[in-house]
Formats: C-alpha cells, sequence, structure tokens
C-alpha cells in the first residue's frame, strides 16, 4: 500500500508538467507558439519528453509500476476479505470489564430470556450474531473493508480504461470552413495522433458538411466587451457511405458523436476569400484561406501560396484584421473580434515556394529560404492593406490580389477512446467505495448472562475498530432496548 501511495503521488507529480507545458497531442500549434518564443527551453524540455508527457517512457513505467503496484495490493487484501466473511464473531473475552464501552446490570429474567432478547435486538441491528451456552457474540462492519477493497479496485479499472483508450484511440484536429466538409480519413486532418494498436482502418467512415459557423461577443461598450459570447456550428453528417444526412448542431462543450467518435468544437476562426492572377491574368489562387488566431482580438496571421503564377511564384503572408483601424503609428490593428470591417494586411513575396521538391510543408507559414520580398516604389518592403472588395495589382507585372469576403472555420478536435465509460464508471464506483470505507464502522458486541444469588447478572460490552462514533452512547441504548425486553419490572 505505501508503495502504491508514493507512485501515485509520483503519478500526480509528474502528470503536472503536462498541464503546465503545451502538448502535441492536444495543441499543436501552441507547442510551435512555446517554442518559438522559448527557443534556450526547448531543446531540455524535448530531452525530457514534456512536449508529450503522457506518451512517454518515464511516465507509462510510473503508469505501469502503479498498475502492477495495485494489483499486489487488491489481490492479498482480497482473499483476506474473504476469509473474514466466512469467519465467525470472535469469542467472548473472559473480562468484558476491560473493553472501552462495559454496562453491567441485574434482571429477574432468565439468562435464557436475556441471551435470547439480545441476539434477537443484535440481529435486528445487522450484527452477525452466534450464541454461546452462556453468552452472545456479535458482529458488524463488514462492508467497510468491502468499500476499501471496491475503491482500489476502481482506481485498478480508472488505470486500465485510459489506458486502453491510449492504446487504441486517437486524436485529431481539423479545421473546416462554412460551405466545405471533412472526411475521417487521415489525409483530412491538419494533425492526428494515434495509440500505438490504433490503425487508419480504424477510422469511422463518417463525414460531415459545415453549414454555419457562428462566432459571437460581448458588444463594445459594456463591462466584458469582446469576451466569447456563444460558439456554434450547424450542418449535415453522414454516418456511414450510403445514409442520409443528419442535421447537428455543434457548441462548446456539446460534442458531435458518431459512430463513438467524439468531435469537439475547441475554436474559430475567419477565412478570407481571395482571389490571385498572375502577370498573365490567370486565376492561381482561389477560395477561402484559414488565418489562425494570434490575440483576443483575434488578429489572425496566415499565407496565400499561389505556386502556379507566372512569370514567378506569389506568396503573400500577414494578418487578417476584423475590425481595422489604425494605432497612433499609422500600423493597422484591430478593435473588436467580429468581422465588421474585415482588412487583409500582407507582405509579397516572389521567387519559389519550395512545393515542386514533394517534401510536406505547412499550408500557414512560408519556406522562404529561395523568396524575396517585393519592393515597393519607396524602396521599402510592400505592404498591402486591402479592405472587403478591393483588388490590389502587383509592381512589375506580377499580378493581383483581390479580398471578396470573409467565411468563418470551426476548429475541430476528433478523439475516440475506447472503453471511455470504465474511468467514468470506476470512479463513481470509487467514490462510493470511499464513502463506504469512511462511514461504516466495523464494531463488535458481547452479552453474556448468569445467575447469582437468584438474579441474573447481565454484563455487555463493545468494541470499535476504528475510531470516532459514540459508542458508549449507541451501547446504552442497546442495553435499554434489552431491559425493556427482558426485565418484568421495566
Amino acid at each position: 500500500m505505501r508503495t502504491a501511495l508514493l507512485l501515485l503521488l509520483a503519478l500526480a507529480l509528474g502528470a503536472i508538467p503536462g498541464s503546465l507545458v503545451p502538448q502535441r497531442g492536444v495543441d499543436s500549434l501552441a507547442v510551435a507558439r512555446f517554442r518559438s518564443e522559448h527557443a534556450d527551453l526547448t531543446p531540455w524540455l524535448d530531452r525530457l519528453d514534456l512536449f508529450s508527457v503522457y506518451s512517454s517512457p518515464w511516465f507509462a513505467a510510473i503508469y505501469l509500476l502503479l498498475m502492477v503496484s495495485l494489483a499486489g495490493c487488491i489481490v492479498p487484501r482480497t482473499a483476506a476479505y474473504a476469509r473474514a466473511l466466512r469467519a465467525r464473531p470472535p469469542r467472548t473475552p473472559s473480562r468484558l470489564d476491560r473493553l472501552p464501552a462495559h454496562v453491567t446490570y441485574e434482571t429477574d429474567a432468565s439468562p435464557d430470556a436475556v441471551l435470547g432478547s439480545a441476539a434477537q435486538l443484535l440481529g435486528q441491528r445487522r450484527f452477525r450474531v452466534d450464541r454461546d451456552p452462556d453468552a452472545v457474540r456479535a458482529e458488524k462492519g463488514y462492508l467497510r473493508e468491502a468499500g476499501n477493497l471496491l475503491f482500489h479496485v476502481s482506481l485498478f479499472g480508472v488505470l486500465v480504461g485510459v489506458a486502453v483508450g491510449s492504446l487504441w484511440g486517437y486524436r485529431g484536429s481539423v479545421i473546416v470552413v462554412e460551405g466545405q466538409g471533412f472526411s475521417n480519413t487521415l489525409t483530412q486532418y491538419d494533425e492526428f495522433r494515434a495509440g500505438p494498436l490504433a490503425g487508419a482502418d480504424s477510422l469511422p467512415p463518417f463525414s460531415l458538411a459545415l453549414s454555419t459557423m457562428t462566432a459571437s461577443f460581448q458588444p463594445p461598450g459594456t463591462e466584458q466587451a469582446g469576451q466569447p459570447k456563444l460558439f456554434e456550428a450547424t450542418g449535415t453528417v453522414v454516418p456511414s457511405p450510403g445514409e442520409d444526412p443528419v442535421d447537428f448542431a455543434m457548441r462548446v462543450n456539446e460534442p458531435l458523436t458518431v459512430d463513438g467518435t467524439s468531435l469537439f468544437l475547441v475554436g474559430s476562426g475567419y477565412a478570407p476569400v481571395v482571389t490571385v492572377r498572375d502577370g498573365a491574368g490567370d486565376v492561381t489562387s482561389s477560395g477561402p484561406v484559414p488565418f489562425l488566431p494570434a490575440d483576443a482580438s483575434y488578429v489572425s496571421q496566415g499565407v496565400v501560396k499561389a505556386p502556379d503564377a507566372e512569370p514567378e511564384q506569389l506568396g503573400f503572408e500577414g494578418f487578417f484584421l476584423p475590425w481595422a483601424s489604425t494605432n497612433a503609428e499609422g500600423l493597422p490593428v484591430s478593435v473588436f473580434p467580429e468581422a465588421v470591417q474585415p482588412a487583409l494586411s500582407l507582405f509579397v513575396w516572389t521567387g519559389d515556394l519550395g512545393l515542386d521538391g514533394g517534401e510536406p510543408q505547412s499550408v500557414y507559414a512560408l519556406d522562404k529560404d529561395q523568396l524575396s520580398v517585393v519592393q515597393g516604389d519607396d524602396g521599402e518592403s510592400l505592404r498591402l492593406l486591402l479592405s472587403e472588395g478591393d483588388t490590389a495589382r502587383l509592381p512589375d507585372g506580377l499580378g493581383s490580389i483581390r479580398f471578396d469576403g470573409v467565411r468563418e472555420f470551426a476548429r475541430l478536435q476528433v478523439a475516440s477512446s475506447p472503453l471511455s465509460w470504465l474511468p467514468l464508471g470506476s470512479l463513481v464506483l470509487a467514490l462510493a467505495g470511499l464513502l463506504g470505507s469512511l462511514y461504516i464502522r466495523p464494531r463488535r458486541t458481547w452479552v453474556r448472562a448468569r445467575r447469582d444469588d437468584g438474579r441474573t447478572v447481565v454484563e455487555v460490552a463493545g468494541l470499535d475498530r476504528v475510531a470516532g462514533g459514540d459508542l458508549a452512547a449507541d451501547l446504552d441504548d442497546f442495553v435499554a432496548r434489552l431491559r425493556e425486553r427482558g426485565d418484568p419490572s421495566q
């Protein structure tokens, strides 16, 4: 038991970094930001696997040792409890007056009548009763140890359920723009992490189409201006190919469940709709491009890539401003998170985007190794500021870019955890077992009756096997009821 407690403490301490340091399996974007902001600290955190605490070897070792320790604690205690259930109340001590609670009185009733009444009363109080020729011995509170065992077995169930979910479960994230859809296939995910025993063939074949993504905020001028008020995604989901679409409405903490897989709405943002034309006037990129929110005002970072542009490939990097304004230095800022007066602030790059080599590349960043920034007439880096509907022509016949409008996107977390009911059910049982072990009091009671000078001397004693409770008051109540039954003078 001591070893299990120490390992449980070690597990709790080991989980602390998982709460303080962003985790790859939860929010890869937060991990990327943390790595860029703490470049000196990052290599040490990587060596300790602190960006993936719960799948690290050292955390798994503590986890497995705790399970082994709990099993080693539960098995012998269960055997001991089984023997205790079969055992009878212990024999009557020779000196009852040495016990913590003891009462002696005399009565005219016969010893057999007293002992019979005592056995009946103790039975009504749910004692296990055995009667000897001159005494009654009784015991209760066997369920206390059952509650203790239930708590430990439930804790083991929690560990097993979490382990099964980690081995056979999967978790991924995806951004879905209004008017677009998502199919539960590996290539559709922006990020995907699966347990060692889970594969792509275990993904349920559902698909969904996002109709609207609504993000509303407390209005300006109020005490909580700009704070989120509502996030809601609506659309249709097809549970399996060939089935009819089903409408859904998803909110924060109200996930959509499809074939054992839960889809959580964990964020939202804006996807500016842009059209890029090259120097020949041909459309080389068109449609919504998700920009990732960078702060509470939903100023969002993103890039637009046009690899088919001629005479040179084009890349645009910058910010989306939901409610555009300018600060004292004349720089564009956003004053509110809702897209009331949207604008795009972009720098332009030309050259090789690095997409032709076939190596994977983030859609939210530019590989600038072979790019050069476009200069303006003043010799400085060209910055475009586009309001909705504006078109900007690029210098040197490079083409143009048009800001057509704005759509919202939903950021979904898709998760499947087999046996997810086991940890929850085990926690409920553990709570029940803990309450039982705290409030059920194992007690023993003995009653001895003998004749002495024509009267019956009755000795009653009790023993509380755990601290707490008012044993003396309970014993006095029992004696009072026993005297009412066995003393004709009462």
